[in-house]
C-alpha cells in the first residue's frame, strides 16, 4: 500500500490523480502546511526539504519525495503512463512542469491570489510569465494531442492540476482553444475527478 503525505495543492493532486489512474491502494496522511507540520522531524525523514507531497511504499519499504520523482516511480512500478519509446519526450515536458510551469504559476498565486497589492512588480511580472505559459502550452497542443505526444502520460498528470487553478490566474483559459481542449479531455477522466478531490470529495476541476 502507498501512504501519501500531502496537502490540497496542485503538487499534491498530481500524486492522488496518478494513484487513481494506476489503481493502487493508498491512504492519505494530511500535512497541514499552514501549521508548519512539514517541518516536523518525522516528516523530514521522508521529505528532507520539508515539501509535500511524499510517499511511503510500504510494500517495498521505500520513501520518495519530490512530485516528479514520485510520478516516475509510480509509472515505472505500474508500467503505465511512461512508455519507453516516448520517455525522452515525456521527461522533457515533465521537467518543464517541474522547473517552469509549476514554480512560475506558483509565484503568480502568491502575488495575484494570496497577496494582491503588496508588490505591483511581482503581480505584473508573474502575470506576464503565466500568460506566456498559457500561450506556449496552447501552441504545443496545436500540434500534439497531449503534451508529449499522442498519448496521455505523467507529463499531463503533472501539469493538469496547475492549469486547474486557472480561475486564480485571471488569464482566461477559454481564450486558448488547444489548451482548453486538452484540459477538458483530462478533466472528464474518472480517475482525475476522484484524484482531484482526494481531500475534499465535493471538489471538481473548475470549468474553463
Amino acid at each position: 500500500m502507498i501512504e501519501l503525505f500531502s496537502a490540497n495543492t496542485p503538487n499534491g493532486k498530481k500524486i492522488s490523480i496518478m494513484l487513481e489512474e494506476i489503481g493502487y491502494e493508498y491512504k492519505v496522511t494530511k500535512i497541514d502546511i499552514d501549521k508548519g507540520e512539514q517541518f516536523k522531524p518525522n516528516f523530514k525523514k521522508i521529505s528532507p526539504l520539508s515539501k509535500i507531497p511524499a510517499i511511503i511504499d510500504h510494500k517495498a519499504n521505500k520513501s520518495i519525495f519530490e512530485s516528479g520523482a514520485i510520478l516516475i516511480y509510480l509509472a515505472e512500478q505500474s508500467g503505465m503512463f511512461y512508455d519507453k519509446k516516448e520517455r525522452l519526450e515525456i521527461n522533457q515536458w515533465l521537467m518543464a512542469q517541474m522547473g517552469y510551469v509549476g514554480p512560475m504559476l506558483g509565484q503568480h498565486h502568491q502575488f495575484h491570489h494570496y497577496n494582491p497589492g503588496k508588490s505591483s512588480f511581482g503581480e505584473e511580472r508573474y502575470f506576464k510569465i503565466s500568460k506566456r505559459i498559457y500561450e506556449e502550452l496552447d501552441e504545443r497542443l496545436s500540434n500534439s494531442k497531449f503534451l508529449s505526444g499522442e498519448n496521455y502520460n505523467i507529463s499531463d498528470i503533472g501539469t493538469f492540476p496547475w492549469i486547474a487553478r486557472h480561475t486564480w490566474h485571471d488569464i482566461g483559459l477559454s481564450n486558448y482553444k488547444n489548451l482548453t481542449r486538452w484540459y477538458n479531455e483530462i478533466a472528464k477522466r474518472k480517475a482525475v475527478i476522484k484524484g482531484f478531490a482526494f481531500m475534499d470529495r465535493n471538489e471538481l476541476p473548475p470549468k474553463p
